[in-house]
């Protein structure tokens, strides 16, 4: 089986409070690498961009095997102009209901652990996916609010 062991990547703008970011919890315990640019990070890797217009698949899963997952983290007036480029590996999630405290019950406002676990999950990595969310008490509860249990 394919590991993405250090191939999941986040770039942070510390636009928000650094005691609830949960790419920084994620950090703490080695699970993701944070870079200061998407430059910094591989080029061929899934960049997670709302605005795309694919949709993240399980025709994904071999980007993800080899070159990972890119998430981007920053207020949304901030960044917003880094996804009006064209990245050929640019990819969406499906309408998702956010779990985390700060997002509860709203539709596509995810934190970052979310969206790279419903990545992760979505291009067949399950256990990977379960197993970034399980550092947080509400991570269960996407998977259910989200009927992925």
């Amino acid at each position: 089986m394919e590991r993405i062991t250090g191939k999941l990547y986040g770039v942070y703008f510390k636009q928000d409070d650094p005691k609830k970011n949960t790419l920084l919890k994620l950090s703490k315990h080695n699970l993701i690498i944070i870079k200061n640019s998407l430059k910094m990070c591989p080029r061929k890797a899934i960049i997670l961009d709302p605005f795309s217009s694919i949709l993240v698949s399980i025709a994904d899963r071999q980007i993800v095997a080899q070159y990972g997952i890119i998430v981007i983290d920053g207020s949304w007036g901030k960044i917003e102009t880094l996804f009006k480029q064209n990245f050929s590996t640019s990819r969406r999630l499906p309408h998702l209901i956010a779990a985390n405290p700060v997002n509860y019950g709203r539709w596509d406002r995810l934190s970052s652990a979310e969206a790279v676990a419903a990545t992760l999950y979505i291009t067949g990595f399950q256990k990977e996916g379960k197993d970034i969310l399980s550092y947080f008490s509400w991570g269960k509860t996407f998977w259910e609010i989200n009927r992925w249990d």
